[in-house]
């Protein structure tokens, strides 16, 4: 999806195969990840209307120390999440981090992982990290290329589209009972609203979802075949 944006926007082949990179290890930060325990810890979160994003959270709690907002968390629900069953230990505090502590896990995790990507013949470049970030840490794209902003964007438009078509995700972890495509393109509006998604990029995803690009990813997004009127719903996504 990321590549179909990118060159819809005008991105030299060469660059999007790098970009490419990026956005299959855009989650490399979660690695480790405890699906059953994770899905627990921010599927509370969420019903409990707890920032579980560090932007957000410290919108509600700016006397929060930047890049501290794990440990912040568990101090404040660490006592609630111990009465859902949570373990209060170092493999909830990793699980925590893997949201509210991406840029520092992903930051790790990278160290270790940067020598065997280099052995497998993959070119490392500093603005690949600030593209994963941009999502949870926009003010880290602050001075960077125009060009490095507008993948940045796309990596967080098309991630969101699918995550808000993906049943597993949601039954899992958005506690969803039902996908609506008017609720994803719903949640791309709100992020153009907030200045984190461009026109320029939003309108590309709906040219290419009206053009029927991205039918097949969605289906498998949704385990199933579309409809006819979830069909007909995405040939109009340009309007």
């Amino acid at each position: 999806m990321c590549a179909a944006v990118a060159l819809r926007l005008g991105h030299p082949h060469e660059r999007v195969k790098t970009y490419q990179i990026a956005c299959l290890l855009h989650d490399l930060g979660r690695a480790g990840l405890d699906q059953k325990l994770f899905g627990k810890i921010w599927s509370w979160a969420r019903t409990q209307g707890i920032p579980t994003r560090p932007r957000e959270w410290r919108a509600v709690h700016p006397q929060t120390t930047y890049g501290r907002e794990t440990e912040a968390f568990l101090a404040w629900h660490g006592p609630e999440l111990a009465t859902l069953g949570v373990p209060f230990d170092r493999w909830t505090h990793e699980q925590v981090e893997m949201r509210l502590g991406y840029a520092r896990r992903l930051s790790r995790v990278l160290r270790s992982v940067k020598p065997k990507l280099a052995r497998m013949g993959v070119r490392w470049a500093s603005w690949m990290e600030r593209v994963m970030l941009y999502y949870y840490y926009p003010e880290k794209l602050q001075g960077s290329p125009a060009w490095v902003q507008e993948l940045a964007e796309v990596l967080v438009a098309c991630e969101q589209f699918e995550a808000y078509s993906n049943r597993t995700r949601g039954r899992d972890y958005y506690t969803r009972s039902k996908e609506v495509f008017s609720d994803a393109f719903g949640y791309l509006e709100k992020l153009r609203l907030e200045g984190i998604l461009s026109d320029e990029v939003v309108r590309a995803v709906r040219e290419l979802v009206a053009e029927g690009a991205f039918d097949r990813l969605l289906e498998q997004a949704r385990g199933r075949s579309l409809s006819r009127a979830e069909i007909r719903y995405l040939r109009n996504a340009a309007r």
